[in-house]
């Protein structure tokens, strides 16, 4: 039998899952990858994405706009800005997150500002 590592999404509001996990694919700022047991210790942060949880018999999606994600070889936490659930997250709610990072990119007027808004363009275009 494999492994199974543990996996909590939280968000400043509430937390959104804790389960023993086969596999969880996240969304890194340097690219998508996944946790699995024994994984190497990391600690990065997130871009706008879907993060992927496969346990024995289901597969959940959960949609964060950016975080911290800490992977351990037992445990894999994911601290999000504001995070989804699948059937949450409607195209009112994705062109809202759009418009409020826009406005911000406005103000602030930055790379990353820029970078944050196409990269939560492209995580929500199929929604």
């Amino acid at each position: 039998m494999a492994k199974l590592i543990q996996f909590d999404l939280v968000s400043p509001e509430k937390s959104l899952v804790s389960v023993k996990a086969n596999e969880i694919n996240i969304p890194g700022s340097e690219g998508d990858f996944s946790a699995m047991s024994d994984h190497a210790p990391i600690i990065t942060t997130l871009r706008p994405g879907f993060i992927n949880i496969f346990t024995a018999d289901k597969e959940e999606q959960y949609f964060v706009t950016g975080g911290f994600a800490e992977v351990s070889a037992e445990t894999t936490s994911v601290l999000a800005e504001k995070a989804f659930t699948k059937d949450d997250l409607s195209r009112t709610v994705a062109d809202k997150l759009i418009v409020d990072a826009k406005l911000k990119h406005e103000e602030i007027g930055s790379d990353a500002t820029a970078k944050y808004c196409s990269d939560l363009e492209v995580a929500l275009s199929d929604i």
